[in-house]
């Protein structure tokens, strides 16, 4: 009988599933790269319907799938977009539906440029993309406002420069909106501030504001719906926001920007003397204008009239030409000036009859007093032939008891006084 051979087959390894790989793998990989910041660039990101973000990282030679999900995302302070050099924090783990490589997102801020920094350019380019930057839609201040609207906090020292520089410059009715002008609720009462403002009072002028800070402390004029208010107002705004130095995105939508609120406030009112000064420019020009038509009416006129001489005419003519040459005359300032000189004569004499007259009310008044007072005085007493006994300390005797025999007395008489000694006294009236 043949021997049977006997073999030795070394045990099959147990195979693992696809689902236990990828597991396995990603939880060895998630072990090694639990917190792990990695840079590169942005490259194909898109934002799902339900916040979250998916995106690449790239460098030269390699990728990495990337997701963000919307809690971490809604946190950002700028818009990731392709191209942007970015650092991401997060976690580096295996899709294990897809078995693909990938990292989860949990912080992200620009590499190099700061995140509310790159915020604020890329909120700038789409806005002046819009058109509200644009020179062509600012509209001019009014040259004589009568009602100035101000936007700002009621208790800075903005609203009291502003209002200062006001009422010096000119005779204008301010209208304060108070507003918060930092913090997170800032940016929606400045909006609602404005609309109050335009819908209540109707402003010529809106003045935006307060003092300086840092650019945390303006980020409210930075914020996108602060900044479509302003260049949606009905009227001219001017935007003060900081110190010369400051810039915010208000100032770019503004029709007006002033380096501090005092210079808004000189901006948005003219001097009144300053109009009086350009308003008699004005007409002086109007009357050189106005005399070289009359010269150039009467050079046709009798041009006219020496080919066609008729008498009549001629007559009415000078009369027409002669009633123009009046009214120039009457418009011209040295005219004017004369009729006010006039008029303030005639206000001076009568104020100097009037505090005249003030004057000798008042000095009778005052000798009727004065009368009063001299009759009441001590001295008329003396007059009629009384006198008056003190003692040495000075006090008036008014009773004999005051006073002992031998006691020195002084006695003023209505001239003279009288030193005596006290011999005796009757303590009966």
């Amino acid at each position: 009988m043949k021997q049977a051979e006997l073999s030795f087959e070394p045990p099959r390894p147990r195979a693992l599933t696809v689902t236990e790989a990828v597991r396995a793998a990603g939880r060895a990989l998630e072990a090694r790269f639990a917190d792990i910041w990695i840079e590169g660039e942005i490259s194909n990101c898109k934002r799902h319907s339900s916040g979250h973000l998916y995106f690449s990282l790239k460098d030269p030679q390699s990728q990495l799938p990337c997701v963000m999900f919307r809690i971490e995302a809604s946190r950002l302070r700028f818009t990731p977009e392709d191209g942007l050099k970015v650092r991401c924090r997060g976690q580096l783990t295996i899709y294990q539906q897809q078995g693909k490589f990938q990292m989860y997102v949990t912080a992200m801020e620009p590499a190099g440029l700061g995140a509310l920094q790159l915020a604020l350019e890329q909120l700038k380019r789409k806005l002046a993309a819009e058109g509200l930057f644009d020179p062509a839609r600012k509209r001019p201040l009014p040259r004589r406002p009568r009602t100035i609207g101000v936007v700002t906090s009621a208790t800075g020292a903005a609203v009291r420069d502003i209002i200062r520089v006001l009422h010096r410059r000119a005779a204008v009715r301010v209208v304060l909106a108070p507003t918060l002008v930092q913090g997170p609720d800032a940016p929606l009462r400045i909006v609602r501030a404005l609309a109050l403002l335009e819908a209540h009072v109707a402003p010529d002028v809106i003045i935006l504001g307060r003092g300086g800070g840092t650019a945390e402390d303006l980020s409210a004029f930075n914020d996108e719906q602060v900044v479509r208010a302003v260049a949606r107002a009905r009227v001219a705004v001017i935007s003060a926001v900081g110190h010369e130095a400051d810039v915010t995105l208000c100032d770019f939508a503004a029709d007006v920007r002033a380096p501090t609120p005092s210079a808004a406030a000189e901006l948005a009112v003219p001097v009144d003397a300053e109009l009086r000064e350009a308003l008699g420019g004005l007409r002086l020009r109007l009357a050189r204008a106005l005399r070289r038509v009359v010269e150039a009416e009467r050079h046709a006129f009798e041009r006219l009239m020496a080919r066609l001489q008729p008498r009549h005419a001629i007559r009415q003519r000078r009369q027409a030409l002669d009633e123009l040459s009046a009214r120039l005359r009457t418009l011209h300032p040295r005219a004017r000036l004369a009729r006010d000189r006039a008029a303030l004569d005639k206000l001076r004499a009568q104020m100097e009859r009037r505090v005249h007259v003030i004057l000798a009310a008042r000095r009778h008044g005052l000798e009727t007093q004065m009368g009063k007072l001299d009759a009441l005085s001590p001295l008329r007493v003396l007059d009629r032939g009384y006198s008056i006994a003190t003692r040495a300390d000075g006090h008036a005797v008014r009773d004999a008891v005051e006073v002992a025999p031998g006691d020195p007395l002084a006695v003023r008489l209505a001239r003279g006084r009288l030193s005596c000694v006290v011999k005796s006294r009757d303590e009966k009236s």
